[in-house]
């Protein structure tokens, strides 16, 4: 577990997927500085190439000099997009291991928090702007924070079952990891599956994604599935089916509880939340529990 950061701590703002706008930029900058850190912008976050943040060599030497400087507590990425699943072979995992430091990001960030989670490292999923910004530093610094709790108002909620489930949290954006199957591959038993899914194309793309995790043996033991925003699929109809039928039948397999409805993923402003950690998911209650450790102990 990376230690927590204390006032003062260097937090890098690096971009390992596409460009952002100079004023978010900014925005970022002041919103780090308001937690009370100090925000150090990588050197080459400014760079454009295509939809990329620039070249993969520099957006990979970003994050690493990230990991290799001791002064630097946590990272917080700048935005998802397109390009993290082109850096993993170039992270350098023996820095993150030696120097436990937990990265902030959602959407296409996931393949990040899949190669901490391979590391063994936790990691912040979730966006550092919003009204829950304050989530992301109170989960940096091991301070106490409230269960997400499900709303059943959301689209998807009724895919919830009953049950609970109990397992280190693991997961994020659905097409990520099914991307990511061949490349970082990882024993999922005894564990809580996140699901967030947004509509870059129709019903297929996540039907062929789940059976892609379900047919590679990926979700083997998974105890409990927690999914966020469906993103972009309210009133959308294929051919009789909604991308609920496609997520009962394919989820359905799997025979855990499922809690939906859950504020993650492509929404305004989602609530962050810590992956790697042990967490509870309680369906009937309507809420996922990350059991966030103190600055002196893990919790009983």
């Amino acid at each position: 577990m990376p230690p927590a950061l204390s006032p003062g701590d260097a937090v890098a703002l690096v971009a390992p997927a596409s460009w952002c706008e100079a004023q978010w930029l900014a925005a970022s900058v002041s919103t780090i500085e308001g937690w009370g850190f100090q925000a150090r912008v990588g050197k080459r976050v400014e760079g454009r190439l295509g939809y990329l943040a620039g070249s993969d060599q520099d957006r990979a030497a970003d994050l690493n000099d990230a990991l290799r400087d001791p002064e630097i507590r946590a990272i917080v990425t700048l935005r998802g997009g397109c390009g993290s699943l082109r850096l993993l072979a170039d992270i350098d995992t023996d820095a993150l291991r030696a120097d436990p430091k937990s990265i902030v990001g959602f959407s296409d960030i996931t393949a990040m928090h899949k190669l901490w989670g391979h590391t063994g490292v936790p990691s912040v999923h979730g966006g550092h702007g919003g009204r829950h910004s304050d989530v992301v530093r109170r989960l940096l610094m091991h301070e106490p924070t409230e269960p997400v709790q499900a709303d059943a108002d959301q689209f998807g909620s009724e895919l919830t079952t009953t049950g609970t489930a109990t397992g280190p949290l693991v997961g994020g954006n659905l097409e990520m990891l099914a991307r990511c199957v061949g490349i970082l591959d990882r024993n999922l038993d005894g564990h809580i599956l996140l699901l967030e899914i947004n509509r870059s194309a129709g019903l297929g793309m996540v039907d062929r994604a789940l059976t892609q995790l379900l047919l590679s043996g990926s979700l083997d033991g998974v105890r409990g599935v927690a999914v966020g925003a469906l993103e972009g699929f309210e009133g959308y109809v294929d051919r009789g089916w909604t991308v609920l039928d496609v997520l009962r039948d394919r989820l359905g397999l799997l025979d855990v509880p499922i809690l939906a409805g859950l504020p993650l993923g492509h929404l305004d402003d989602p609530v962050p939340l810590l992956l790697g950690v042990m967490s509870s998911l309680d369906a009937d209650a309507g809420t996922l529990t990350a059991h966030v450790p103190t600055r002196t102990r893990w919790p009983a």
